[in-house]
């Protein structure tokens, strides 16, 4: 199991709770609210692979570096936390055997319900 959870996003994705930076939105809006290819490669193109990785819960360093592969468990639109990408995320997380993926994301729940 090569993916791991992504600290640097969990930091991150902390901050922009902090800030405010939430979507309130429910569990199943996921699929309409994702960044389409196109915006994830226009962000990539703006910002960096760095700053995209940042947006993502999973990471992979057994796959190339840089690369969309090595990243995974996204959970937000590159300006807010969505409340269901995180829901989505540790579902799936759960589902493939990443505990602590999923923790992170049941804390971050708890950060996004407590405000």
């Amino acid at each position: 199991m090569a993916t791991k959870l992504n600290r640097k996003a969990l930091e991150h994705a902390r901050d922009l709770v902090k800030k405010g930076k939430v979507e309130r939105d429910v569990r199943d809006d996921w699929s309409e609210h994702a960044p389409s290819t196109d915006e994830e490669n226009a962000y990539i193109d703006k910002h960096g692979f760095a700053e995209f990785s940042k947006w993502h819960l999973g990471i992979d360093r057994e796959q190339s570096e840089g690369t969309k592969g090595s990243v995974s468990f996204p959970f937000g639109d590159f300006k807010k936390v969505h409340r269901c990408a995180v829901i989505s995320l540790e579902s799936r997380a759960a589902q493939h055997d990443h505990e602590d993926i999923r923790k992170a994301a049941k804390d971050l729940l708890e950060e996004i319900d407590a405000d």
